[in-house]
């Protein structure tokens, strides 16, 4: 079975269209996008609400989830990270996990072919 990876970007929400685009013009046609928060190891930043400043513990993100196979991982990422980078703090994560095995449900594909 070939193999494949999942690649989860944890980003700014303001960047999103941009990584989107990005990675489906690599070809990629299944992709989960998602409004998240939390933080890394990033400071505590303050956030600008009701015309004043408070401290944001766990800021928005945007989740970006795709699976691909093994030969475009590398562009995959390297794409996420032009689109994504601003250089500030708090630019986010990428995450990169094996997958055994995908299954499309209606017609019982496995592998490369389901995803």
């Amino acid at each position: 079975m070939p193999d494949m990876r999942r690649i989860t970007a944890y980003i700014r929400p303001h960047r999103t269209e941009d990584v989107k685009t990005a990675v489906a013009d690599l070809g990629v046609t299944g992709m989960t996008v998602s409004e998240v928060r939390g933080r890394g190891n990033s400071p505590e930043s303050g956030v600008a609400f009701g015309g004043q400043m408070i401290l944001s513990h766990m800021p928005p993100k945007a989740m970006i989830s795709v699976v691909v196979p093994d030969e475009l991982e590398e562009a995959v990422i390297m794409s996420i990270i032009a689109h994504a980078k601003t250089g500030e703090p708090g630019d986010g994560k990428i995450f990169v996990e094996a997958v055994q095995d995908a299954i499309r449900i209606r017609t019982k594909e496995r592998g490369e072919s389901a995803v």
